[in-house]
């Protein structure tokens, strides 16, 4: 009697944990992406000269040469400074790229425990500045409707505007679909695809980690 009375306890407790442990699981992963955000407070830099796989025009691969300068604030706000380089080592630069938008969180990514899924929308602000005459010529060929002369050092805002160099339609804020993941003091985003593809679609949302930024230099 004693031990049927026992073995019902055993179920009723073995239910009690099943129907919890979703409830459990939930908490843990809203735990961890408050603890990620809390980590990723603040201003991160790039290493070094980072490359990125990207496309000609007939869809040829081709080096993006880049360094990173990204802000996570309050609100899940973020500001993005890109600056585009034609050497490997960063000593020409051709373009600052000036970002800010929101990020929209989509749940774990299966890369490693503690890695999140995220969308980067630019729909605060979205503008660029040629640093080398070369560029600013280009610009002027291909991105000429609705912008003022492109020069050297003055920036522009292409926010809700078409631009053709990057893609942009009129009227759309840009996305992409990443993830985001800190560790060892430094903040991961997810690789680029090695077919140059852009993180333009859920489909396309990175499945690597992507060398990493360190903390900014505190400002003096």
């Amino acid at each position: 009697m004693l031990g049927t009375r026992q073995r019902g306890k055993n179920r009723q407790s073995a239910a009690r944990i099943v129907k919890t442990a979703p409830r459990l699981s939930y908490r843990l992963a809203g735990m961890k992406l408050e603890t990620l955000k809390e980590m990723m407070q603040g201003g991160w830099v790039s290493i070094a000269p980072e490359v990125r796989p990207s496309k000609n025009p007939d869809g040829t691969l081709k080096p993006f040469y880049l360094t990173r300068s990204f802000v996570y604030l309050s609100e899940d706000r973020f500001e993005l400074t890109v600056t585009n380089y034609a050497d490997p080592f960063g000593k020409a630069a051709l373009a600052k790229i000036d970002i800010g938008g929101h990020m929209i969180w989509q749940g774990d990514h299966p890369i490693v425990s503690g890695a999140h899924k995220v969308d980067f929308i630019a729909d605060a602000a979205y503008a660029v500045t040629p640093l080398h005459p070369g560029f600013a010529d280009i610009l002027k060929k291909v991105a000429a409707d609705g912008y003022e002369p492109w020069e050297v050092g003055r920036q522009q805002s292409i926010f809700g505007k078409a631009f053709r160099p990057f893609g942009l339609v009129q009227g759309e804020n840009f996305k992409e679909y990443d993830l985001a993941y800190v560790a060892h003091g430094m903040l991961f985003w997810g690789a680029r695809n090695i077919d140059g593809r852009g993180f333009d679609t859920e489909a396309n949302r990175p499945t690597n980690l992507q060398i990493p930024l360190v903390r900014a230099a505190p400002r003096s």
